[in-house]
């Protein structure tokens, strides 16, 4: 029964990360909220599974999972309502903008109703990190995970291109006008840019770590094995990295482009340097994918486009910088608790100045937006979670010997630093299937470190381990 139920959970956890990015990227209520009714289900089927083990046998990761539920107290503290005495001592200017307005209940936010929406979306990414924790359990089902995020990613990547490419004027889903600017089944091209970098990180740690399975041996064997990922079985792999980066390049996105080669080749750079006994073909395959990907693909699909706007990209034509100079006061005022979760859109417009004429739902700097949201003290949790993650990832790289936890490493160190990277003048972070996409990763980084090896027989005959 229980082992039934643990692939049920497994399974179900995959069909949810093919769905996400379809109906415009999880960012609209109904959608992010059947996405947290089915991840809230999945983390109850974890709690039956692991009922009888002391910290659901996630005592290895309770530092991680420390820091997620100090910024979850912390998120909740916010819509929790409170005396004014206490409001004006923990937030003075919320105090004050509040009495302003006449309320008769306080609250740390100022918008509490986009708080409590928010802070369940952050509960139900707490839950999907630790229903990855469990549910990720052998090497079998670390692959098919990174085999559905490839996939997933393909799927977007097909869609969003033959959309452009057949010039058809109104999307298949929803009906949204089509531009010539790919952008998959999202709304915003950025978002799907960031998506695309996400899956393709998960695609390069596949060939990362079929490329470490390949080792030693002649250099014909070398040569053969460098052919056969390229052209044979592994092709389709290939093929999928290669429809992906031609997505990724006709969305135009300055940053999504920047975020993905950046991390590509900082990170190719970095295996290279600390795997140990590596094969030949990873060092080759780190340059395939730059020089094909960037001078191939991109010269046939618009790199040169892409390049075009980052040239002619000033800070005169840009109003996100205004945006974010005028958002540092709210910062200065909001240190500690930050303004609510969500609530940037409202609170935004008293702050910002006349010669900015677009309103602004988010301040394209996903660090500061969440900052001012939920305070200083809050947000540095959540970068010293993302920090330790990718250490453990660095350390995976280095120190674990099956190719498959390599590989896992590879993606995950790739995913995090095109994120932030990404985060640095966007904020990915605000589309639910980005999000969900980003805490996998995450949660990968950490199990690599704690699964077991499996070979030979064990590999074969291996059962479900609860």
């Amino acid at each position: 029964m229980n082992n039934k139920l643990h692939n049920y959970a497994f399974y179900a956890l995959l069909g949810l990360l093919i769905w996400l990015p379809i109906p415009l990227g999880s960012n609209r209520p109904w959608a992010w909220g059947l996405m947290e009714l089915v991840i809230f289900s999945l983390s109850l089927a974890c709690a039956y599974l692991r009922k009888n083990q002391p910290w659901m046998g996630l005592r290895a990761y309770r530092l991680p999972i420390g820091l997620w539920l100090a910024f979850l107290i912390l998120a909740s503290i916010q819509v929790i309502p409170l005396s004014a005495q206490v409001v004006a001592f923990l937030s003075p200017v919320s105090y004050e903008t509040q009495w302003g307005f006449g309320v008769t209940q306080f609250h740390l936010s100022l918008d509490v109703g986009q708080s409590q929406i928010n802070l369940l979306k952050a509960m139900s990414y707490f839950c999907l990190f630790i229903v990855v924790l469990v549910l990720i359990n052998n090497e079998k089902r670390l692959r098919l995970l990174l085999l559905t995020l490839l996939a997933s990613g393909a799927i977007q990547a097909l869609y969003g291109t033959v959309e452009i490419l057949s010039g058809t004027r109104y999307s298949l889903l929803f009906g949204l006008p089509v531009s010539d600017v790919a952008s998959g089944s999202f709304v915003y091209k950025n978002h799907y840019a960031n998506f695309l970098m996400l899956c393709l990180s998960a695609g390069i740690g596949l060939m990362v770590a079929t490329l470490q399975s390949n080792q030693g041996g002649t250099r014909r064997d070398i040569m053969r094995s460098i052919l056969s990922t390229l052209l044979g079985s592994k092709a389709l792999i290939r093929i999928s990295l290669a429809i992906m980066v031609i997505a990724l390049v006709m969305s135009r996105s300055r940053m999504g482009n920047t975020a993905f080669f950046a991390s590509m080749t900082i990170i190719g750079i970095l295996s290279l340097v600390i795997i140990k006994n590596r094969s030949r073909s990873l060092s080759i395959l780190i340059i395939s994918m730059f020089v094909i990907d960037v001078f191939i693909v991109g010269a046939w699909f618009g790199l040169d486009k892409v390049q075009e706007r980052l040239q002619a990209t000033s800070l005169a034509q840009e109003g996100r910088d205004e945006v974010v100079i005028d958002s540092l006061p709210m910062l200065q005022d909001f240190p500690l608790f930050g303004t609510g979760g969500g609530s940037f859109y409202s609170s935004f417009p008293s702050y910002k100045v006349a010669n900015i004429q677009s309103f602004y739902d988010h301040a394209h700097n996903d660090y500061l937006q969440m900052s001012i949201e939920y305070g200083i003290p809050a947000t540095m949790l959540l970068v010293i979670l993302v920090v330790w993650c990718f250490s453990k990832s660095v350390r995976a790289m280095r120190k674990r010997r099956p190719s498959i936890f390599k590989g896992t490493a590879f993606a995950c160190c790739m995913a995090m630093l095109g994120m932030a990277i990404h985060m640095t003048v966007d904020f990915p972070l605000q589309a639910p299937a980005n999000a969900c996409y980003f805490v996998v990763f995450l949660a990968l980084s950490l199990s690599i470190n704690q699964l077991k090896i499996t070979t030979g027989k064990k590999r074969r005959s291996q059962k479900v381990a609860i």
